[in-house]
């Protein structure tokens, strides 16, 4: 059913119960004046979110930045000759620089992590519909670097042998968490960040856990 002067809105995430938990938070209506929210599609890789985006037509993408089949950017860069009227919000676990200048790079007005409350998700996705940029407060920093060009982002040969959800691995490791909690923020088994903490290290010729904690100290990425 279609809301008069909704905004339209498509999910994207591999993950259903995170979909079905903002599709929830989307249909509660604020007190403030903002434009009530209707989804109008949902996807869970690159090719159902293309698919999807170009035969719904919405007015903000909320998508992911890890997805199966490529990334948020992959779905805008695929997306870019169709000249849709879109405007694209990522939401995602991680807070990762490469991630949030890929991604606005890509065209995204905005970049939001999970952590965001639900009344801000929804102010957020009317700001960008309003032409707005919005960012989490700590990545402000990151997004203005991915507007200021290439140059912003040093190229580190080891780093970019890691794919996307290795950096992010990488991150949360060296931050101290343990494999249990890595596996609950990033909605993975506990053994596939065992496979992603030992492709890092044979990548990165690195021994231990330890060593990678000290590798990624000496680069500041943590």
């Amino acid at each position: 059913m279609n809301v008069v002067g909704a905004v339209r809105v498509v999910l994207v995430d591999d993950h259903a119960l995170i979909r079905a938990g903002v599709r929830a938070e989307l249909a509660v209506t604020d007190a403030d004046d903002h434009p009530a929210l209707e989804v109008v599609g949902e996807a869970a890789s690159v090719e159902e979110a293309v698919a999807v985006i170009r035969a719904a037509r919405p007015d903000v993408v909320l998508l992911d930045v890890h997805l199966p089949g490529g990334g948020g950017r992959t779905v805008i860069d695929t997306l870019r000759d169709d000249h849709l009227p879109t405007r694209y919000l990522a939401l995602s676990v991680s807070d990762a620089p490469d991630d949030v200048i890929g991604v606005v790079r890509a065209g995204a007005r905005g970049y939001v992590t999970k952590t965001i409350a639900a009344a801000d998700l929804r102010d957020a996705i009317a700001r960008v519909h309003a032409g707005e940029a919005v960012f989490s407060p700590r990545l402000a920093g990151f997004a203005l670097d991915a507007f200021a060009g290439e140059d912003a982002v040093p190229v580190d040969p080891e780093l970019d042998r890691l794919t996307s959800r290795e950096r992010e691995v990488l991150r949360l490791i060296a931050r101290g968490y343990s494999y249990k909690e890595i596996a609950g923020r990033l909605y993975l088994s506990v053994k596939t960040i065992e496979t992603h903490v030992s492709a890092v290290l044979r990548k990165l010729q690195l021994s231990n856990r330890h060593q990678l904690t000290a590798w990624a100290n000496d680069r500041r990425l943590v």
